[in-house]
């Protein structure tokens, strides 16, 4: 796992949550990680740039009391500071999102430098935080190149289950797409495995082939299969403000930690 680089000593650290799948802990992920970075004494900022949103309503920020979103500054007709929610300290800042974003990816499509968007707005506030960790969409399309271009690395949360490995090799070739071409310094923060339960067979079967497929890239925190860790986004919480004790919020707790500690 990457190192911030000389140079960028006094600037965020930019990490995509992202995973071409559906279903496999990514806006969990994202906003609990980025809770749990804020709790860890950094300055964080939440992107949220998935139409549906879903960071943005964990975080409980009413979607109607928005006035500029991710989609205003990706199309150009807001700057970033007037889009971010601030937050309290101890809590991440966040860049919302509604689903007046899907239309981006069309409006997008015309527009110069239309895969760099995202980047360019981020390093405009970039030196305001230690991390700004990016909710990426779950699918390719032009708001996950953005994302990726924008990142100096992707953590990918991975399902233990039967296909995991299928939606992963996707986003590696897409990975691989990105490094050849807008962003070459992408690096792979490390593969997450979520909804985790030791007891099965099939959960130990496919940690191993990822372990095989990514020496050294396999967080040693894991992410059990929690209902806590469901419950919270429909309270608008993250996990430590739902159930700070739970198993969830210690996982999240030491993923965090585990980042810190690699970025050294």
């Amino acid at each position: 796992m990457m190192r911030k680089p000389k140079g960028s000593v006094n600037l965020g650290r930019i990490i995509a949550v992202a995973n071409q799948k559906g279903g496999v802990g990514k806006t969990t992920t994202a906003v609990n990680l980025s809770a749990a970075l804020a709790l860890c004494g950094k300055k964080v900022l939440l992107a949220d740039v998935d139409p549906q949103g879903h960071a943005t309503t964990s975080c409980g920020i009413g979607k109607k009391t928005l006035g500029a979103t991710v989609y205003e500054v990706l199309i150009g007709e807001a700057k970033i500071g007037d889009a971010i929610v601030r937050t309290p300290d101890g809590k991440p800042d966040v860049l919302p999102a509604t689903v007046d974003l899907a239309g981006a990816e069309l409006e997008l499509t015309s527009l110069d430098s239309r895969e760099f968007r995202l980047r360019n707005a981020l390093n405009l506030v970039r030196g305001d935080y230690d991390y700004i960790i990016i909710d990426s969409p779950p699918a390719l399309g032009l708001l996950n190149l953005n994302g990726l271009v924008a990142a100096d690395a992707v953590l990918v949360p991975l399902q233990t289950e039967f296909f995991a490995l299928d939606g992963l090799s996707q986003l590696m070739a897409t990975i691989r797409l990105v490094r050849r071409g807008p962003n070459p310094a992408l690096d792979l923060e490390g593969v997450l495995l979520t909804m985790y339960n030791s007891q099965l067979n099939l959960t130990n079967q496919v940690a191993a082939e990822v372990k095989k497929f990514f020496p050294h890239k396999v967080f040693k925190t894991v992410i059990p299969r929690t209902v806590r860790l469901s419950e919270a986004p429909g309270f608008g919480k993250d996990i430590f403000e739902y159930d700070r004790r739970s198993k969830g919020a210690d996982a999240y707790m030491e993923l965090a930690k585990e980042i810190l500690k690699n970025d050294r």
